[in-house]
């Protein structure tokens, strides 16, 4: 007997899983805070804006703060979602979750980045940035001017 073919596309494509995201959009007038992502992990040189993976029922703006706490040495004070966006990186999709950080007590300092640098909202566009924020660059830009 010969087999089927309606049978073998029953099967449902493999899902590939999400990381969801956060980035704090930290300003000083007119420049923006970004980090370099460490040598010999995912992204590595690239500049991005700080913060990182939600954990398991925690939320998002929680995440954020202890994001900040961990990365930058700082007390932030989260405000309100700006925007959501997604990416795909291949066999992993993320979704970037933007919240504008209102206050901060402490001087942002590198716990985990390479380097960190204000850059003029003018120079968004000239630095190396991950994918993801580079797809979302004209809403960033927008949101900061």
């Amino acid at each position: 007997m010969s087999e089927n073919p309606a049978h073998k596309s029953d099967k449902k494509p493999k899902r590939h899983p999400w990381l969801p995201v956060v980035a704090g959009i930290i300003r000083r007038e007119k420049m923006v805070l970004l980090g370099q992502r460490p040598e010999g992990g995912n992204l590595a040189g690239l500049w991005e804006f700080p913060g990182g993976k939600i954990e398991l029922g925690e939320q998002p703006d929680r995440a954020l703060a202890r994001e900040l706490k961990e990365e930058l040495n700082i007390d932030a004070e989260i405000g309100q979602l700006k925007f959501a966006a997604t990416h795909n990186y291949g066999d992993v999709g993320v979704l970037l979750l933007f919240y504008e950080v209102n206050f901060w007590k402490g001087q942002p300092e590198t716990a985990h980045h390479t380097e960190l640098r204000w850059v003029h909202i003018d120079d968004l566009p000239k630095m190396a940035l991950p994918e993801a924020n580079r797809n979302v660059l004209d809403r960033i830009i927008a949101l900061l001017k």
